[in-house]
Order: structure tokens, then C-alpha cells, then sequence
């Protein structure tokens, strides 16, 4: 679709450069904030984590713009960099001009400049993107300046960034230089259905629509969303094919393609070593169950498994007709968590479509009769499969398993009936 016809004076979901609008969110203020408590500390070093599209450069950005103009700073891409690549780049960006230099002058030059730098005025800033693609010899040299000081201060502050998690590296013995200084190992979260909403609005009325709920209504704004997984560069791209692809506006939800989506970094990071804790340390998640519109309970979900249905024996018992005796299951694997649907006679609906073994993910709304049950899980953002090791089936069976017996134990009358019976095999 041409751009004027929806309203449009320039491409509102940018790809490559810098973008129209810089939308925030509450990962991407976190980020900031982080960067801010780094820089403003004697010895400060920070990670800053995310998968590819997860907003890590327009978080750089954004700080670097919001520098006094006197302050000294690189960012650097240190894909596939050695000593010499990396220093190279670095001294050019404080305004050096280069020759042939040797690396052992290229590192005197950097100990002189930093250490006049913290001397006179404030500590050069250094930001690595692609920290994990360094060439070990630089990494050792980041290390070499990572010790440097003036008067018991940091004569250089950094900012390593990833789409991977770095505690490992860092932790290992031969970068203690780093490690020393480490105070944030912050990795970012993708946003939540109202902040892409928000995300897509805002960047839509910056390219000069008047009336963005129009282009994209609501139910696919949150289509947009869970294609996404509420990471800012993929929604970008997802909507931006779906803006091009739509012969008519609204844009219409079937426009809408599925990629596949990235991990977040910190799936990886909590089993990097069994002695190493995020800063963010990965909690259950919370259910609230509604009624037309009313929240009737709020709970945390922290068991292994929790069972609905209309019987005053399940763990969430909701009286109502349309809900069966024992309607639904959601088993918690890891830190994933699985719904099933346990024959019921009307349904279990995710998001408006009928499931019978699914994945939730954070804001996912679960429909059971009349109620809804909103999921709550900002740590779960991508649907994983339900072959995979998240969800092996020995785990689900032994809870079901439990589950049963547990039934058992306490009345067998209670057991669902033939039409409502648990599944026997084959979950």
C-alpha cells in the first residue's frame, strides 16, 4: 500500500538507521536507568543483554544523545575485532588521527588519552556492541584497560552489550579485571500488549497518520504483538510488511506473517553457573481471574501444577454451568508453563482460539465458560514447542499422575465423569 494513502508522510517503521520516533517502554527505561547508575559510579561496568531486535542500539543511542556534548564517547562494533581493530576504532571516534601504528603504540595512545581524560575532566565512556564476536586478544585488552585508574577511579567506563548472555565470559578467571568492576547484568524484556499498542500508535502518528486506530485497529495491534513477541525490531518489521502488503485499511489481521522469534538472552543466563543469579531473578507468574469485567481473584501461580474447573476441589474453582468438573490444567515446566484442556464440554480459548495443549506466554487471556483468567508472566515470551525439552512428556504425565492420585486420595467421587475424563495417555 502507497504510504499517502493511509495517511502516511514517511515510512513509520524504519529498519535500518535511525528511527522516526523513539518510543519507550518499560524494559527500554530500565536500560536507560541502568546505564545512567553505571556511568555515574567510580568503577561502574555494565552488560546490557537482548536478542537481535530486542532494542539494545536505540537504548545506546538514546544515552549517548542524552550526554553533556563535552564528554568523550565511542561506540564500537566489535564483531570479528582484534587488538588492533578494536583500538583503531576506539581512538578514531576521541578524535585521533592514524598511521601505521604498531599495537603497543595504539595502546599507549589509549592509556595517555584516558588517563588525561579522567584526570582533567570525566572518564572517556566506551560502548562494545557485539562484545561476545571479540577476537580474545582484544577482550584481553580491554582487560589491560579496565585496570586503569586515577586516584583509586576507573580511568575508562564501560558498556559491553550483546544479543548473548556475557556472565560466563566475564566470570572467567582471565577477565577478573572486568568482572572486578561488573554492577549491572541487565538483559531486556520485550514489551507487553498495551506498550506495543502504544509502540505502534506513537510511531504511526510521528509519520503523520491522525488517525492510527484506523490503519491498525486494536485486534491487530495485538495480532501485531504476538507475531512480535513484543520485541521493538521484529515488530517493526512485522509491521511494516504488513502495511505494504495490505490492499486495503484497515489493515487486515490475516496481513500479519508469523517469524520465528528470538529468546531472550536471559533464558540462557539462568543456568550459566549454578553459583551466578541474574539481577532480575525469574519469578511465578500471577493469574487473574474476571467475570464480566471484575477481577475475582489474583493469585501466584507457584506450584507445579493448578487445576480449574467447577468442583470445589480444584486449586481454582469457578461455579458456573459452562465450566466443567475438572475443565483445565496448566503445569509449570522449568520456567515455561503449559495449559491443557482436559476434554471439557465447551472449550478452553487462548486469545479467542480454541486449544487443547498450548503455551502461554505473558499477557496471554485464557477464556473458560464465562471467565477469563489473564497470564501474567513477563519472563515467558515465546511460545517454545511442545515437543521440546521444555515440555517433556514424562514431566507432564508424572503430574498428571500426582494429580490424579491427589483426587483420589481425598474423595473418589469427585473423579470428572466419562465425558470430562482426564486424558489417559497420549498428552
Amino acid at each position: 500500500m502507497d504510504l499517502g494513502a493511509a495517511g502516511l508522510n514517511e515510512q513509520p517503521f524504519r529498519t535500518h538507521g535511525r528511527p522516526l520516533a523513539t518510543v519507550s517502554y518499560a524494559s527500554h527505561n530500565e536500560g536507560l536507568k541502568v546505564l545512567e547508575e553505571s556511568c555515574a559510579q567510580a568503577n561502574g561496568l555494565s552488560l546490557i543483554q537482548g536478542p537481535t531486535l530486542s532494542g539494545k542500539s536505540s537504548i545506546v543511542r538514546k544515552f549517548v544523545d542524552s550526554l553533556p556534548e563535552e564528554w568523550s564517547v565511542a561506540v564500537v562494533d566489535g564483531k570479528g575485532l582484534n587488538t588492533s581493530g578494536l583500538l583503531q576504532d576506539v581512538l578514531r571516534q576521541f578524535g585521533y588521527a592514524l598511521d601505521q601504528s604498531s599495537t603497543n603504540e595504539l595502546l599507549g595512545l589509549m592509556r595517555v588519552f584516558t588517563l588525561q581524560q579522567a584526570a582533567s575532566h570525566e572518564p572517556p565512556i566506551l560502548i562494545i556492541e557485539n562484545t561476545h564476536a571479540l577476537k580474545a586478544s582484544a577482550l584481553r585488552a580491554l582487560c589491560e584497560l579496565a585496570d586503569l585508574k586515577v586516584r583509586g577511579v576507573s580511568a575508562l567506563k564501560m558498556v559491553l552489550v550483546s544479543d548473548r548472555p556475557l556472565l560466563r565470559l566475564i566470570q572467567s578467571p582471565e577477565m577478573a579485571p572486568l568482572a572486578d568492576r561488573l554492577t549491572h547484568d541487565f538483559h531486556l524484556r520485550p514489551m507487553s500488549n498495551e506498550e506495543a499498542m502504544r509502540y505502534v500508535y506513537d510511531k504511526l502518528r510521528a509519520a503523520g497518520s491522525t488517525v492510527p486506530e484506523f490503519v491498525f485497529p486494536l485486534a491487530v495491534c495485538t495480532e501485531l504483538w504476538r507475531a512480535s513477541g513484543g520485541w521493538p525490531g521484529v515488530l517493526d518489521r512485522v509491521a511494516l510488511l504488513a502495511l505494504a502488503n495490505a490492499g486495503t485499511l484497515p489493515v487486515p489481521q490475516e496481513d500479519i506473517e508469523q517469524p520465528v522469534l528470538p529468546q531472550g538472552t536471559w533464558i540462557d543466563a539462568d543456568h550459566v553457573t549454578a553459583d551466578s543469579q541474574s539481577t532480575e531473578p525469574v519469578g511465578p507468574p500471577t493469574l487473574y481471574v474476571s467475570h464480566d469485567g471484575e477481577t475475582l481473584r489474583e493469585l501466584t501461580f507457584d506450584l507445579q501444577r493448578l487445576l480449574i474447573g467447577r468442583s470445589e476441589h480444584n486449586d481454582v474453582s469457578i461455579s458456573s454451568k459452562f465450566v466443567s468438573r475438572h475443565h483445565a490444567l496448566l503445569v509449570r515446566h522449568g520456567s515455561a508453563t503449559f495449559l491443557m484442556d482436559l476434554n471439557s464440554s465447551n472449550g478452553t480459548f487462548v486469545n479467542s482460539r480454541r486449544v487443547s495443549n498450548h503455551v502461554l506466554v505473558h499477557d496471554d487471556v485464557i477464556t473458560i465458560g464465562n471467565h477469563r483468567i489473564k497470564f501474567n508472566d513477563p519472563y515467558a515470551t515465546r511460545r517454545g514447542s511442545l515437543d521440546g525439552s521444555e515440555f517433556a512428556e514424562t514431566a507432564i504425565m508424572k503430574t498428571l499422575e500426582d494429580m490424579r492420585s491427589l483426587l483420589a486420595q481425598e474423595n473418589t467421587e469427585i473423579l470428572p465423569t466419562a465425558t470430562e475424563n482426564l486424558p489417559t495417555s497420549g498428552v
